[in-house]
């Protein structure tokens, strides 16, 4: 099977099923000289693991990760980082009636119709529990940024479910409510609407859709290149990788279908210039009034598929999940019948609550893997000091050998 990496610098190849012994990762391309332990990463695998609400799944995994490479004394070495995280609470009985009878809407037939065969429990390979593993690399490319000159910052939030929308919220409201409640929306009157709505949708054995809202500011501009190596290009690419998605939009989004040119287009100015003084100098030499920057971010933050340096924001959509408890029909290729099906077990009756964290670690990858392969950032260490072996994160030689040492090292008295 391939597609199970991501990045080009900062690349991430993932493996595990749902029901598997564990779940891991390597994570190669981080810079040494990263300051980083397991707690950096938990914060995050905690916000997107199940069972935090009645509207997640119950099923308890704790998700811990384990560390296995890549780091000395609590700092990256510039070596891939290997990550585990152990699988605890499978319980793949419920699936058996779906071995050879696959379950409406879902990846069962169509993997094995592909290979032939399948992990068929909880969904293998195809189950979005194969996310952890993108958290966990998504929170070791937040800590290179958090700990980088540059001060990126990236934050998302439940900006629909079913018919219930959001007002449109400030990214500093975003920063400060999304995490206050379990649905993740920034706006608390939505929020609570947004979880009758999840109660009643999971009261009636069924499920809805939803959408998250992301932004991020501090992106450098000039991160990208034209065509299949665009920022959106690679920003899709992953947003469409999350199970379930099948919406993204950036900028102004499906309004631009009905937007005229003229509305759309973005006039230039200087940065910090006013409309009052922006007519052109008629001296001979050019003015220094700043940097161009575009009047409005209709385009939201990219123009050519290069990055302007403005706040980059869109929307992501979720369909409903599919595993849910009423009643379906199927056939079982093996016995040629028709069958009438229930899912039962422990599932979400809505997505993006959950799905916050994984668009937000997404989004840090995609964003240090341009910064990496642009130059923005020293590929081989954060401090930027190439040929400097003397470093505050070199290890220290200890100061007197063991007794039991297999080998010592004396010094050696100058005449």
């Amino acid at each position: 099977m391939n597609g199970n990496s991501f990045g080009r610098l900062f690349q991430v190849t993932t493996y595990g099923e749902s029901h598997g012994e564990a779940m891991g990762c390597t994570v190669s391309g981080v810079p040494a000289g990263v300051e980083l332990d397991e707690d950096d990463i938990q914060k995050d695998l905690d916000r997107r693991k199940p069972g935090q609400s009645m509207i997640t799944t119950s099923r308890d995994e704790p998700d811990a990760v384990s560390i296995k490479s890549g780091l000395q004394d609590g700092y990256t070495t510039g070596t891939p980082i290997g990550m585990v995280i152990q699988n605890k609470d499978a319980r793949s009985g419920k699936y058996e009636p779906f071995v050879t009878a696959p379950r409406p809407s879902h990846g069962d037939f169509t993997y094995s119709a592909k290979f032939g065969t399948r992990n068929w429990g909880g969904g293998g390979r195809s189950s979005a529990r194969e996310t952890v593993n993108w958290v966990a690399a998504g929170a070791i490319a937040k800590q290179v940024l958090e700990q980088s000159e540059y001060d990126v910052r990236i934050k998302a939030h439940v900006c629909q479910l079913g018919d219930v929308e959001a007002p449109e919220v400030s990214f500093e409201q975003i920063l400060e409510h999304s995490e206050e409640n379990e649905v993740r929306c920034a706006d608390p009157e939505t929020a609570e609407r947004m979880r009758e709505l999840a109660d009643q949708y999971q009261t009636e054995g069924d499920s809805i859709g939803g959408a998250i809202y992301f932004e991020m500011r501090g992106v450098p501009r000039g991160l990208g290149a034209p065509r299949f190596d665009s920022f959106p290009s690679r920003m899709a690419q992953l947003m469409y990788s999350i199970p379930a998605v099948n919406d993204f939009e950036y900028g102004i989004g499906r309004e631009a279908r009905t937007t005229a040119g003229s509305e759309y287009n973005e006039d230039w100015e200087f940065e910090g210039e006013s409309r009052s003084d922006s007519e052109p100098s008629s001296g001979d030499e050019p003015r220094d009034n700043g940097d161009p920057v575009p009047v409005g971010n209709d385009h939201g933050g990219i123009q050519g598929g290069i990055t302007t340096g403005d706040p980059i924001y869109g929307e992501v959509s979720w369909h409903p999940p599919v595993s849910i408890p009423k009643k379906q029909e199927t056939v079982d290729w093996e016995t040629g019948e028709r069958k009438e099906i229930q899912v039962v077990g422990r599932h979400d009756p809505t997505l993006p609550p959950r799905a916050v964290p994984v668009v937000e670690a997404l989004l840090y990858s995609t964003v240090l893997d341009f910064m990496l392969l642009g130059g923005r950032l020293n590929p081989d260490r954060l401090d930027d000091r190439p040929g400097e072996y003397d470093t505050d994160y070199h290890p220290s030689s200890p100061v007197t050998d063991p007794d039991d040492a297999d080998t010592h090292a004396e010094t050696v008295d100058e005449e």
